[in-house]
């Protein structure tokens, strides 16, 4: 299991991998739902920081709209109303048919043991590693939990970017596909594979779908592709590998630091995120999605106040989502330190009232019977997770 080996699928390798799932009926005789071990996980790394109080908006706190006059929204302007309290950006609308129907829950100040400090770089190494101290730990606390999840080796783990990833990196064994690993393909290779699958819905769909993803990762926004459908390629292609033989996927999705203009920027990357869940969740299918767990998060949350550029700053508590069949949802998680002065860290930040790790934990917990021995000495060090945590109700 430990054998050190970091296994690259090619793009060429890729590709053959997604056409063969598509034709699985005819070259692939494994049928998953036969195997032992059906939970899946995916974790979305939501790089830059992202802004929870913009995505969940406390707009029943009394003083949030004065204290954001250029970003604050309420139900009357078009925040989406979750419970009276906390309402829902706009641009993640989408998502409220899986709030209603319990699949989405949110869990609001919550914080890595990152404190009184605001590096994105030490931030996301806290938030990946899971340690209690910046570079603690070299390995990431996902690929640790590898080494405790019986039968982890024939369940593989893909970490979908354009490298290996801090969260997935370690001892144990993962396959990684990276837009820009092994051997490229010549565009008279390219032109030749349209061609030779033009005539078989299943082959092309496979095919232009890799390409989209394989341009993505590479260029950022693929030539006259609509916004979002990258992020929907990539969230595609993990829900096809957790399909197969995978269990566990992790990526990432950019675009979160917002110190300026933050009501112009924001909206793209809440519809990222929102893209990302509805496609795992649309090619999972109905019965792989009952027993898959979504844990989106970042590396740290960002002032209470706006700034003076219409944006805000890096702080401290943050924002979690959890989707899938199994999450009793359609609930803001987590203890509301609430927003007035004296409850802020710092003067500046939500004040953080849970561990972000405990979340993860949980989830590592429930969907494959990882110990709280192993959680709270190999995976999370110096976690206090046990099982009466208030996450696995979640």
């Amino acid at each position: 299991m430990a054998d050190n080996m970091a296994f690259s699928l090619s793009r060429r390798g890729f590709l053959a991998s997604a056409c063969c799932l598509a034709a699985a009926p005819i070259f692939t005789p494994v049928t998953f739902a036969a195997m032992p071990g059906d939970n899946r996980f995916v974790t979305i790394v939501l790089r830059g920081a992202m802004d929870g109080l913009d995505l969940v908006q406390p707009y029943g706190e009394a003083s949030f709209a004065g204290l954001r006059p250029d970003i604050a929204i309420s139900p009357d302007n078009g925040l989406v109303d979750l419970d009276g309290f906390f309402g829902l950006h706009p641009a993640a609308a989408d998502l409220l048919p899986q709030w209603k129907a319990r699949e989405l829950a949110f869990v609001h100040a919550v914080s890595t043991p990152y404190r009184d400090a605001r590096s994105h770089f030490d931030g996301q190494d806290m938030l990946e590693s899971g340690g209690g101290h910046v570079a603690e730990e070299k390995t990431g606390w996902l690929n640790r939990a590898l080494g405790s999840i019986a039968r982890s080796t024939a369940h593989k783990a893909i970490d979908i970017n354009t490298s290996t990833e801090l969260i997935l990196s370690g001892p144990n064994t993962v396959d990684v596909w990276a837009s820009d690993s092994g051997l490229g393909m010549g565009a008279d290779e390219m032109q030749f594979l349209t061609r030779l699958y033009a005539n078989d819905p299943a082959f092309a769909k496979a095919m232009d779908e890799a390409m989209r993803a394989d341009q993505s990762a590479k260029m950022g926004e693929a030539p006259g592709a609509k916004h979002g459908e990258q992020i929907a390629d990539v969230a595609a292609l993990a829900a096809r590998m957790l399909l197969r033989e995978y269990r566990i996927a992790s990526f990432s999705i950019n675009g979160w630091d917002t110190h300026v203009q933050q009501a112009a920027q924001f909206p793209k990357a809440a519809g990222d995120l929102t893209q990302a869940v509805l496609t795992l969740k649309r090619t999972l299918g109905p019965d792989a999605w009952k027993t898959t767990v979504v844990l989106a998060m970042t590396e740290f949350g960002r002032t209470v106040r706006q700034n003076g550029s219409g944006g805000t700053d890096h702080g401290t508590g943050g924002c979690c989502l959890l989707a899938g069949g199994t999450i009793n949802g359609g609930r803001v998680l987590g203890k509301w330190p609430g927003i007035k002065d004296e409850h802020l860290f710092e003067n500046r930040d939500l004040m953080p009232t849970a561990d972000v790790r405990e979340i993860a934990a949980a989830m590592l917990y429930r969907q494959f019977g990882v110990g709280a021995d192993d959680l709270n000495s190999k995976i999370f060090p110096g976690l206090s997770f046990d099982k009466s945590s208030q996450f696995l109700k979640v």
